[in-house]
């Protein structure tokens, strides 16, 4: 099967070259989105056959292998927006059909477009596509300071709802460029705001849109110091502390990892530093004490750490499979049932992924956590690696526990 893609913009009458043009008057089969249907009409062959491209994809190529079946050696000719490689339908083609030919014929995307109109050089723009796809990266590059960020929106992540966001977790050193469909001379609108200014307002579909940073530098302190983070019931001892955390993050092996599950979060502390030292994750966060939903909520929008999925009741009570399966653990409240809780992480946990759990011995403490988590390890068949104990100032000394699948 042969998938050629032609690349268009919004303009109502586009120019194709003559190779194109020709390849268009030949074809039999057809495929693209509604609006690309309307603007490539007039140019294309009677008893020429239409496929539209609309969600569920699964449809769409069920009728393009329906095609190659009966119809061999044929091609099929796509239009997509801007270049088809860029985020765009070829890239889905050799993701579902790697053994189809795709040839490209691109054109420029809404981004370049944008960057044109405002003559603004685009070599160094951290490109993120939010057509779709969850927050997750556009967190990624607010949380490593990128100081130009493009994006493409849809019509949940418009531009007004990622100036909310931003401001919302004080990312406020911004400017905001909202380009409207580009590539249509009668329609296109370049417009540069201020966040505020962009919160009140709509944008007409499809769009596109710029942040340029203000040179102003956000400190990501690598530990985030005790006494900033809200507390539950002001209980200096319901956090863990920064050295600890720290060292309970690089237990982890966070830096090669897809998605943590922070279990018992309380005041959201290892979840918020997991979030700003290793923005790459997928965090989910599980917490029983339904007055600590506010608590992380306050300290990762203090502290500027966005994505952080929140839930909230009993762990052994949440349907865990409708998450992705984690890579790492991390065990902050258990309230006496940690083997049941664990052997529930087994059940979604991926190969190698890791547990990690911090036990404090102190006078006052009837159950022995350590112990607690020996008999745990022992029965699931978990392989533990040296515990780690440390003594911070006064305070009781703290183990770090590891354990991973496999004996």
């Amino acid at each position: 099967m042969r998938f050629i893609v032609i690349g268009i913009t919004d303009n109502p009458k586009p120019f194709f070259p003559p190779e194109v043009l020709e390849i268009i008057k030949n074809g039999k089969f057809f495929s693209g989105g509604k609006r690309h249907h309307e603007i490539v009409a007039p140019l294309l062959p009677e008893n020429a056959r239409w496929i539209d491209i609309v969600v569920p994809l699964d449809k769409v190529f069920e009728e393009y292998k329906e095609l190659s079946i009966v119809k061999c050696q044929m091609s099929i000719i796509t239009f997509a927006s801007g270049d088809p490689l860029f985020y765009g339908f070829a890239n889905t083609i050799r993701q579902r059909m790697p053994g189809a030919e795709v040839v490209v014929y691109p054109t420029m995307n809404s981004l370049q477009m944008l960057a044109h109109r405002l003559v603004m050089p685009y070599h160094d723009l951290r490109i993120v596509s939010l057509t779709g796809r969850p927050w997750q990266e556009f967190d990624k590059a607010l949380i490593e300071d990128a100081s130009k960020i493009g994006v493409l929106t849809d019509r949940e992540h418009t531009p007004s709802a990622i100036a909310k966001r931003m401001l919302d977790y004080g990312y406020k050193d911004y400017t905001i460029h909202v380009g409207e469909r580009m590539g249509n001379p009668s329609e296109e609108k370049v417009t540069v705001l201020s966040l505020e200014e962009a919160t009140e307002k709509d944008f007409a579909m499809p769009n596109c849109v710029i942040l340029c940073g203000k040179g102003t530098e956000r400190t990501r302190p690598f530990g985030i110091p005790d006494a900033e983070f809200s507390l539950l019931d002001g209980r200096e001892k319901m956090i863990t502390k920064m050295p600890i955390r720290l060292l309970t993050l690089q237990a982890l092996e966070l830096s090669k990892r897809r998605v943590f599950w922070d279990i018992g979060f309380c005041t959201g502390s290892v979840s918020i530093e997991a979030c700003l030292q290793f923005p790459h994750l997928e965090i989910h966060s599980f917490e029983i004490r339904p007055e600590c939903k506010d608590i992380i909520q306050e300290n990762a929008h203090r502290f500027g750490a966005p994505g952080i999925n929140v839930h909230m009741g009993d762990f052994l009570e949440i349907d865990i499979t409708a998450f992705p399966r984690p890579d790492a653990v991390f065990i902050g409240g258990h309230g006496g049932r940690l083997k049941e809780i664990m052997e529930r992480v087994l059940t979604e946990l991926s190969p190698n992924g890791v547990i990690v759990m911090n036990s404090v011995v102190a006078p006052k403490v009837t159950t022995d956590s350590r112990q607690m988590w020996n008999e745990a390890c022992e029965a699931l068949g978990l392989k533990q690696e040296p515990p780690m104990k440390i003594i911070l100032n006064d305070n009781h000394p703290i183990t770090i526990l590891k354990c991973r699948k496999g004996k």
